[in-house]
Parts: C-alpha cells; sequence; structure tokens
C-alpha cells in the first residue's frame, strides 16, 4: 500500500454509523497536529487496507488505528491511543490502557447498539471541501 501517507495515522471507520461520524469529526477537531486521515471501511480502500494488514474484514465493523508500516489496533485499544493524540481532556482516555483488551467489554457493549442508539445512514458520508483533504 505504498500510496498510503507513512507520516499520518489512518482511523477506517464504520462509514454509516452516525457515532461512528460523529466521532470521526470530533477527532478531526482536536487533531491539533493533523495527524490523522479517514477512510471508511465499506469504501474499496477501507476494505483493501483490511485485506493489506491481514484482518478479516468480516471480524472489523467499527473502528480500526492503523500506522503504516508499524502496527495497527482496533477497538478500545484503537480509541486510547487516538485520543492520546487530541488536544483537549481527551487524552486521560489512554490512561485506561492499563485494562487491555478487558476495556473492549464497554466497547463492544456501545458497538452493538450504536444503530440503536445513534442511528445509520443509507451511504457514507461525502467530506466538505475543507475536510477533503482529512479523507483518502
Amino acid at each position: 500500500m505504498e500510496n498510503l501517507p507513512k507520516d499520518k495515522k489512518i482511523i477506517l471507520f464504520d462509514g454509516v454509523c452516525n457515532l461512528c461520524d460523529a466521532s470521526v469529526q470530533l477527532i478531526i477537531k482536536h487533531d491539533e497536529k493533523d495527524i490523522f486521515r479517514f477512510v471508511a471501511l465499506q469504501s474499496e480502500l477501507g476494505q483493501q487496507i483490511l485485506k493489506h494488514i491481514g484482518v478479516d474484514t468480516n471480524s472489523i465493523d467499527s473502528i480500526l488505528l492503523y500506522e503504516p508500516g508499524i502496527a495497527y489496533y482496533y477497538k478500545a485499544e484503537a480509541v486510547m491511543r487516538i485520543s492520546k493524540n487530541m488536544k483537549g481532556w481527551y487524552p486521560i482516555l489512554s490512561y485506561f490502557s492499563f485494562l487491555g483488551k478487558s476495556a473492549n467489554f464497554i466497547y463492544d457493549f456501545v458497538a452493538k447498539n450504536r444503530y440503536k442508539w445513534y442511528g445509520k445512514k443509507e451511504s457514507c458520508m461525502i467530506p466538505t471541501p475543507e475536510l477533503k483533504s482529512k479523507f483518502l
């Protein structure tokens, strides 16, 4: 995947989930150092990235943080690593990394109910011209 930016962390997200869309908007707002780029899991590029890093496309349905050439993280670990790079109080979430995979219990509960609680779109969002550079 040589066309991916090597100096950016890539967040793969559920492009039809309203909660995920709101989370992407929040991350963009607090990404003061311009660290992140975004791609919907449902997109062709999202599927290519998952295949490239060896993740079963059926096992990931909400969020994955990919650091090209380094590693990838999913579920609660991805959330904690993303929050570490945001401005404001969000880095506090990274202190919960000591919970390890047990933090996925909470993550899985929210992820399982996200469509019921927050709704679902018919298709992935189209970024505004101002935000277009943030999306791959």
